[in-house]
């Protein structure tokens, strides 16, 4: 997660808090700690992640201002590129997530850029 980036053990400890109560579908929670983390330490990870928590509540607007600001932390992290892609495609705005997902390919800082690829794939699929 924090691959390229050292946070420090206080914000580190609420984002884990957030982390683990989102896998455990305390989603009110999780974005209580994801911003206890931020508040501690602005990152790309943390906004990406209380975006995450925004986009399993089905607030994808939230969810993709969370990863606006996720870039504006850190432009190299392909995460909320791709998420971004992602939120938009639950929304039906295939053409607007196009360019966020190309954007996702090209990150320097992105271990997983074969879901962008997916995304794509999704898009062209429903596309027809």
């Amino acid at each position: 997660m924090f691959s390229n980036y050292q946070i420090g053990p206080r914000a580190m400890k609420f984002f884990q808090m957030a982390y683990r109560s989102q896998m455990e579908g305390r989603l009110e929670e999780a974005v209580y700690y994801y911003k206890k983390s931020l508040l501690i330490e602005n990152t790309a990870e943390g906004h990406t992640f209380l975006g995450w928590a925004y986009s399993f509540m089905g607030k994808y607007e939230e969810a993709i201002r969370e990863c606006e600001r996720a870039i504006e932390a850190d432009p190299e992290f392909g995460n909320p590129y791709n998420d971004i892609g992602s939120y938009l495609i639950h929304l039906k705005r295939l053409d607007e997530a196009v360019p966020w997902l190309e954007k996702a390919k090209l990150a320097g800082r992105y271990e997983t850029p074969e879901y962008a690829y997916c995304n794509l794939g999704k898009i062209y699929e429903l596309k027809g």
